[in-house]
């Protein structure tokens, strides 16, 4: 999917032979072997990967995932992304993204400790705050990212709080980091709405992944007026046109760790519940969500994209046919986390932090002028706003490796 895209991108803007490879191509992939001891006294090898796209613009950024279908070729396709998405902010990344197939949950507080440390730890030679800094994704968190700094600056003998990012505030963490992804989809959502005349008081939304992401912004659209009528998780979905109890909800997760069980709603499952009417689809979970079989079978007006490359090619080529379902691709619409990440990163290299209203309304400014830049862009080729997008992002990074040359 990614390197469709990308070359779709890149023959709209008749990208330049030199470079066109170098873009697209990943600077460096690692695969590493992670041994952990377990509870039980046996020790289990893992298999951990690190992509870093391009350095041409500053150091790697993007996130690292505990799931067990992580594949070297996953974290590829998102290392691209991520390049795109950072220099379609104007954050000075390249995109990098990692991973261990483990399933986090079924480790224990000590064994996910051992498991994080000992990627980091192998990590070491590659990573830095002028490097590569990481971040949270699926089946991490703020947690994680502590011990990952804690490795880090134990083994360079002095603390270094920019080397990740999502980090709890404790340690040289950022006010708004939790919630600025899904925040910025809620954001963006809502100046969609408005563009379409739409008010967000009497807008629906269905969101697909009740998580970090689309949690906060199931929570940021309610503040907008937006009724949220329903919910899932990995265990299904709940269903209620009245609107979901939120706070209901997230009680019942925070106590179960999943949705299942909850009487909040109709049950429904996740392939049903993409295919619920509503205003807004949010689709905040996996990749190639919405595939050829149920793009004609969506019925919302708008797919804000929370997650990464959740419609797949031929999806996209139908939605298109369709015209009547307006996209936020997903690397403007989950820019937010990598947006607040670049602010903590900041933060932490000059000891100076910000409040929670001053890196929320940053992070507003910056999703306008991306998102303000993408509709001229559509507007000057002609294209959907996918496209329009990923050229934005494969043109900047590509002008950057034009610009310094080939060495040696």
């Amino acid at each position: 999917m990614a390197c469709r895209q990308f070359d779709l991108a890149a023959d709209l803007i008749d990208l330049d032979r030199d470079v066109r490879e170098r873009t697209k191509l990943p600077k460096r992939c690692l695969t590493v072997t992670v041994p952990v001891k377990h509870d039980d006294g046996v020790v289990r090898i893992y298999e951990g990967y690190r992509v870093q796209h391009h350095l041409s613009l500053g150091p790697t950024k993007g996130g690292i995932r505990f799931h067990p279908g992580v594949t070297i070729g996953e974290v590829a396709a998102l290392a691209m992304w991520m390049s795109w998405k950072c220099a379609l902010a104007g954050l000075p990344y390249g995109g990098a993204k990692g991973g261990v197939a483990v399933d986090p949950h079924a480790l224990s507080r000590r064994e996910l400790e051992a498991l994080s440390r000992r990627y980091m730890q192998e990590m070491i030679p590659f990573v830095g705050p002028s490097i590569d800094v990481a971040a949270p994704d699926m089946g991490t968190n703020e947690q994680v990212m502590a011990w990952m700094m804690d490795t880090y600056s134990n083994q360079v003998g002095n603390s270094v709080p920019a080397v990740v990012t999502g980090k709890p505030i404790a340690v040289g963490g950022s006010e708004g980091r939790r919630e600025a992804t899904g925040h910025g989809v809620a954001y963006l959502i809502k100046r969609q709405l408005e563009s379409m005349s739409l008010r967000p008081q009497d807008a629906t939304a269905v969101i697909q992944g009740f998580g970090n992401v689309g949690a906060e912004a199931a929570l940021a659209l309610r503040g907008y007026g937006v009724r949220i009528v329903a919910i899932s998780d990995v265990s299904g979905g709940f269903h209620n046109p009245r609107g979901i109890d939120l706070e209901a909800a997230l009680l019942h997760q925070a106590k179960h760790r999943t949705l299942a069980g909850w009487a909040g709603g109709d049950a429904v499952s996740n392939v049903e519940l993409l295919e619920l009417p509503c205003t807004v689809l949010v689709p905040a979970a996996m990749e190639r969500v919405i595939t050829a079989d149920n793009a004609g079978r969506l019925r919302c007006r708008v797919l804000a994209e929370a997650a990464n490359g959740p419609t797949t090619n031929d999806a996209d080529l139908i939605l298109q046919a369709r015209g009547d379902v307006e996209i936020i691709p997903d690397i403007l619409c989950n820019a937010g986390g990598v947006v607040v990440s670049y602010f903590e990163w900041v933060q932490d290299l000059q000891s100076l932090f910000w409040t929670r209203a001053e890196v929320l309304v940053k992070l507003c400014a910056i999703l306008d002028r991306a998102s303000e830049a993408v509709e001229r862009q559509r507007v000057r080729l002609g294209c959907p706003r996918r496209l329009a997008a990923l050229a934005l992002g494969i043109g900047r990074v590509a002008e950057a490796k034009a610009s310094r040359g080939l060495f040696p």
